[in-house]
């Protein structure tokens, strides 16, 4: 029994809590000593007095309720006072052990969430990693596949022409990319890559990953976007648990036209503090935090100033909702460009 005591002792140092649920033993203050001092003074000298006091101790009745209130009402007030102290003291130490058991209730909560980042981290990382692999095989393939059609697909010489005719001189002038001759990217697909798939169900949200990846701009902001998604994690910061203001889209568009600052302050629509408060802080202490959030930041402004003009009210009313696009939110507020 005594070992299992000493078990649920350590355990309660350990989390804090039992600071709070030990109450302080009871015993005699050092002010309650001093009002039991000053009231066996008093009341010595009051009967010293009234022993000693010339004339006898013939009292009438006015006269003797007086003298009672002279005598107890000082040692009234000692101990009114002693208890008030005392009530202080004990105010104090209940105030202290509650913060502690406070403090020691946040500490795990962000233990709880930094092991729950760590267990969930190497899996989207591994299947993002993934994706890069898949990416990069399409577009091997697809490079291959449109040199190889160059090669063989060829108008035939006129009579007399030379060996270099304005085919080849084009192709060796311009140098056509594989990149050049894909298709542009669907509203719907660059809308769904900026979220990100739901769930690891989510086949429609990979597929619309995979062709937003093959996109150079819109690959390059989906991994700065996932990158800084990934460091906020480490924070216990997850965009889902964000609920930002949502901005009209005429203000989105005037950010796309280059305004900045006052007239375009309710793009910054997150108002949790403590998401605020740790961003700032990295933003600060991290400088690998802050060179990725900053190139996120720039990445952004330029994609949506490309999308902005050719996007419907819905489709920017869509991109706000995003996990980009909130991330986007926290981070210019942190970095000012809402200022």
């Amino acid at each position: 029994m005594s070992g299992s005591t000493q078990n649920n002792d350590q355990n309660a140092r350990a989390s804090g809590l039992g600071i709070y649920n030990r109450p302080t033993p009871s015993r005699i203050a050092g002010v309650e000593m001093i009002a039991l001092v000053l009231s066996l003074i008093w009341l010595g000298g009051a009967v010293v007095f009234f022993v000693f006091a010339p004339g006898g101790t013939e009292f009438q009745g006015l006269q003797f309720l007086l003298t009672m209130l002279a005598v107890f009402m000082p040692v009234a007030m000692i101990w009114v006072a002693a208890t008030a102290a005392k009530s202080a003291r004990v105010m104090r130490e209940e105030s202290q052990r509650l913060q502690a058991a406070i403090d020691a209730i946040r500490n795990s909560y962000v233990l709880q969430q930094k092991n729950a980042t760590a267990t969930q981290e190497p899996s989207v990382v591994k299947k993002l990693d993934e994706i890069a692999e898949a990416t990069r095989k399409t577009e091997t393939t697809l490079a291959t596949f449109h040199s190889s059609r160059r090669a063989v697909v060829r108008p035939e010489p006129a009579p007399g022409a030379t060996g270099l005719d304005d085919y080849d001189q084009a192709s060796l002038e311009l140098g056509t990319t594989a990149e050049e001759l894909e298709p542009p990217l669907p509203t719907d697909d660059f809308l769904k890559a900026l979220n990100f798939p739901e769930t690891a169900e989510d086949e429609a949200g990979f597929a619309a990953l995979r062709r937003a990846l093959r996109d150079r701009k819109a690959g390059q902001l989906i991994q700065a976007a996932q990158d800084v998604l990934t460091l906020l994690s480490q924070d216990g910061i997850y965009m889902d648990d964000l609920r930002p203001d949502m901005a009209r889209p005429e203000v989105w568009r005037q950010f796309a036209s280059g305004i900045r600052g006052r007239p375009v302050a309710a793009l910054g629509g997150v108002r949790d503090r403590t998401s605020l408060a740790l961003s700032n802080a990295r933003m600060k202490q991290d400088p690998i935090f802050r060179d990725a959030a900053h190139h996120f930041l720039r990445l952004f402004d330029r994609a949506f100033a490309e999308f902005e003009p050719n996007a419907t009210d819905a489709d920017i009313s869509a991109l706000s909702d995003t996990r980009t696009a909130r991330a986007f939110m926290l981070l210019g507020r942190v970095a000012g460009t809402f200022d």
